[in-house]
C-alpha cells in the first residue's frame, strides 16, 4: 500500500512539472510573438542601423552642378595665383631700370616672395587642418589682394620687396584651396577634372601678360599691378558661395554642419544622400606634423617634399630662365632680327633698360599656351599609368628639355621648345598636387600640403638666383641644375610605397593599414627589381 501511494504521489508530481512547464512555455511564446516587431518596424529599424561615410556620400552624390560651381570658383582662385607669381616675370626689366638694379637684387625679389610662401604654407596648413579650409583660403584672398595694392606704391626697393613678401604670405593661403576643391571631388573624377585647372592657372599667366603688353608701356607697371588685382576682388564675393569642407567638418565631430553641407550639395545636383545616417569617428589629434614622419608615411613624406622641391625648382626656373633669356638676347638663334642680336652680359652694364617688345611678349604668351596644351596627354598618363610612373616620366621629359634648350636653333624653334618645356614642367606639378592630396589622410591633409607647398618654395628661392644671376655668365651652367634635379627626382619616385590612382581618401589616420599597404607595395617593387 504504501508502495503503491508513494508511486501515485510521484506520478502526480511529475505531471504538476509537466504542466508548469507547457504554462511557462505558453507564456514565452505569448511574449514573444507580442515582442515580435511588425514588418513596417523591422524596416524602420533597418533603416535606422544604416550608416555612411563623408566617402560613401560624396561618391553617391556624383559629379554635377556643385562641382562645375566649385571648379570654376576654385579654379579661379588659380587665376589670381598666377597672377601673383608670373607678374615677377614681367615686372623684373622694369623695376631693374626705375631702380637700377643689378642681377642679385632682381632674384630677390622672387626669392622673398617665396618665403613669405615657405613660412606661411605651414602655418596656414596648421590653420586649415585646425580650424577649417573656408576660412584659410578666404582670409588669404583677402591679405594677398590687400599687399598686392599696396606694392603698386612702394617708393623703394626695399618696400617693394617686403610688400611682395606679404603677398607671398598671403598666396600661401590660398592654396589650401586645392585641398577644398579635392575633399568634395568623387574619387572617378579627380584624374580628369584636378589637370583642368592649369586652364585656370594659363589664364592667369596669359592675363598679366596681356596687361604687361598693353598697360606697361602707356601706364607703367605700377597700373598694371593695380589692375592685376580685380580678380581677387571679384573672387572674394564669388567664394562666399563655396562651403566648408564637410571632411573637415566630420573630423571636427560637427556631424550637423557636415550633413547641411551635402544635403545642400546633394539639391543642387538632383540626387539623395544614402539611406541612414552619416556616421563617422571625430578626429580629436588634427594637424599634427608627427603623422607626416611616423614609420606609416615617413618614406612617403621625404619623397613627397624633395619632389615638391623639385616641381617648383624646375618650375619657376623655367618661367624666369625664359624671360631673362628674352629679356637680354642670350639665346643661340640663328636667325635673330639686329635687336636680338645685341647681347646683354654682366660685365658691360650693371643697368639693363631693356624692356620686353612686342615679339617677347608674343613668345611668353605661346610658352603659356604649353601648360595646357597638353592637359589631354595628362589625363591619359594619369589614368592609365597611375600617379608614380607620370611623375616619372615627366621628369625625363623635363631634364631633356632643359638640356635642348641650350642648341642653336631659330626663334621659331626656340619657341616650340619653350613651348614644350612649359608643358611637361607644368604637367609633373599637376600630378605633384594630386599625388599630396590623394595621399594623405584628413587629420593632416592640410598641415602636408603646407609643408610640402612650403619646401616648394625653397626650390622657388632658389630658382632665380640660377635662372637670373647664372644665366649672365653662363646658359649651359644655369640650365643643368635643373635638369639634373629632375634626373635624381624621377629616381626618388620609383621609391614612394603608396599609389593613389583610384584610392578613396582616407579619413583617420590608420597606421596597421597604411603599414601593410607599405609592405605589400615594397615587395611587389622588390620582386620587379629582383626579376
Amino acid at each position: 500500500m504504501a508502495l503503491k501511494r508513494s508511486s501515485s504521489m510521484k506520478t502526480h508530481l511529475v505531471d504538476g512539472i509537466q504542466l508548469q512547464e507547457l504554462e511557462l512555455e505558453e507564456e514565452i511564446n505569448t511574449r514573444s510573438s507580442n515582442n515580435t516587431p511588425s514588418e513596417p518596424a523591422k524596416a524602420k529599424a533597418h533603416t535606422e542601423l544604416k550608416s555612411y561615410t563623408v566617402e560613401e556620400a560624396v561618391e553617391s552624390i556624383g559629379f554635377g552642378r556643385f562641382h562645375i560651381l566649385l571648379f570654376v570658383i576654385m579654379g579661379s582662385a588659380n587665376i589670381v595665383e598666377a597672377m601673383e607669381i608670373m607678374l615677377l616675370a614681367v615686372v623684373s626689366p622694369e623695376i631693374r631700370c626705375e631702380w637700377r638694379l643689378e642681377d642679385w637684387e632682381v632674384a630677390l625679389v622672387s626669392t622673398m616672395v617665396f618665403m613669405g610662401f615657405m613660412v606661411f604654407g605651414v602655418l596656414c596648413g596648421y590653420v586649415a587642418d585646425k580650424y577649417g579650409r573656408w576660412k584659410v583660403v578666404f582670409g588669404g584672398f583677402i591679405w594677398a589682394s590687400y599687399f598686392s595694392l599696396l606694392t603698386s606704391f612702394s617708393p623703394s626697393y626695399g618696400w617693394f620687396i617686403f610688400l611682395r613678401c606679404m603677398v607671398g604670405c598671403g598666396v600661401a593661403a590660398t592654396s589650401q584651396g586645392f585641398i577644398l576643391k579635392t575633399e568634395f571631388i568623387p574619387a572617378k573624377h579627380r584624374a580628369f577634372l584636378l589637370p583642368l585647372a592649369s586652364v585656370f592657372w594659363m589664364l592667369g599667366s596669359m592675363l598679366i601678360i596681356v596687361l604687361g603688353m598693353t598697360v606697361v608701356p602707356t601706364m607703367g607697371w605700377r597700373w598694371m599691378i593695380r589692375f592685376s588685382i580685380i580678380p581677387s576682388i571679384i573672387l572674394i564675393g564669388l567664394f562666399l558661395l563655396i562651403p566648408e569642407s564637410a571632411r573637415f567638418q566630420v573630423s571636427e565631430g560637427n556631424i550637423k554642419g557636415a550633413m547641411s553641407t551635402l544635403n545642400w550639395i546633394a539639391r543642387m545636383n538632383g540626387v539623395s544622400l544614402p539611406e541612414g545616417e552619416l556616421r563617422e569617428p571625430e578626429v580629436t589629434e588634427r594637424g599634427n606634423a608627427l603623422t607626416l614622419i611616423s614609420p606609416a608615411y615617413r618614406r612617403t613624406s621625404l619623397l613627397l617634399w624633395y619632389s615638391w622641391f623639385v616641381a617648383s625648382f624646375i618650375y619657376y626656373g623655367s618661367v624666369l630662365s625664359s624671360s631673362e633669356l628674352l629679356e637680354k638676347n642670350l639665346l643661340c638663334v640663328t636667325d635673330a632680327d639686329p635687336e636680338h642680336q645685341i647681347k646683354h652680359k654682366h660685365e658691360e652694364a650693371l643697368c639693363y633698360c631693356i624692356p620686353f617688345n612686342m615679339a617677347d611678349y608674343q613668345t611668353l604668351l605661346i610658352s603659356c599656351l604649353g601648360e595646357v596644351a597638353l592637359i589631354p596627354l595628362n589625363i591619359a598618363l594619369l589614368n592609365v599609368f597611375g600617379r608614380k610612373p607620370c611623375m616619372a616620366i615627366l621628369l625625363v621629359l623635363c631634364a631633356i628639355f632643359f638640356m635642348l634648350v641650350n642648341i642653336c636653333t631659330t626663334m621659331f624653334g626656340f619657341t616650340v621648345l619653350l613651348f614644350l618645356l612649359r608643358s611637361v614642367v607644368s604637367m609633373n606639378f599637376n600630378v605633384v598636387y594630386i599625388y599630396t592630396a590623394e595621399v594623405y589622410p584628413t587629420s593632416v591633409r592640410s598641415i602636408g600640403m603646407g609643408f610640402c607647398t612650403s619646401f616648394s618654395r625653397v626650390g622657388g628661392m632658389i630658382a632665380p638666383f640660377i635662372a637670373q644671376v647664372l644665366m649672365s655668365r653662363s646658359v649651359i651652367l644655369s640650365l643643368t641644375p635643373f635638369a639634373t634635379a629632375c634626373v635624381i627626382c624621377a629616381i626618388g619616385v620609383a621609391f614612394m610605397p603608396i599609389e593613389t590612382r583610384g584610392r578613396a581618401l582616407v579619413s583617420i589616420f590608420t597606421t596597421l593599414k597604411a603599414t601593410f599597404y607599405r609592405g605589400q607595395t615594397e615587395m611587389i617593387l622588390f620582386i620587379f627589381l629582383t626579376v
